[in-house]
């Protein structure tokens, strides 16, 4: 029995070998894809960075635009007009920062799509490369069984 499973053993190992596996193919593919990782990562992170920055800034002019309303009117009518121009206000701040928001997400959308074309191209000529090279070895390890 011990014999038997050390001839299967000894052909598994002898077949394994005649088809040798090439890990730098596996390598640049990991390269490739750390390469796209840290630039969507930068991608993202800016994006958040901007969107942050926008918000703030509409907080800080809004909170700043509530003082005017918070403080005493000697007149009932005064209380309405800082009421009004507070809405007035308001609404442009709004229509300020969605427009920010809505040119960052152009920016990541361009990006994005840049970046997904790039990585297809890399991904499908690292791809070809690897199967010629394996489509090589496997015959050069096919014609070598054949001799023997």
């Amino acid at each position: 029995m011990a014999k038997a499973q050390n001839e299967y053993t000894k052909m598994m190992k002898d077949m394994m070998g005649a088809f040798p596996v090439d890990t730098s193919a596996m390598h640049d593919v990991f390269k490739t894809q750390a390469t796209f990782a840290d630039k969507m990562s930068k991608v993202v992170l800016e994006a958040a960075e901007k969107s942050t920055e926008i918000s703030a800034g509409w907080t800080k002019a809004t909170i700043g635009k509530l003082g005017v309303i918070t403080n005493a009117k000697d007149d009932p009518t005064d209380y309405t007009k800082a009421m009004t121009d507070f809405a007035s206000a308001q609404a442009e701040m709004s229509a300020e920062s969605m427009a920010g928001f809505a040119e960052v997400a152009k920016k990541v959308q361009m990006e994005t799509v840049e970046l997904m074309l790039v990585a297809g191209k890399d991904f499908g000529d690292e791809a070809t490369k690897a199967v010629k090279k394996a489509t090589d070895d496997v015959t050069t390890a096919a014609k070598k069984a054949a001799v023997k």
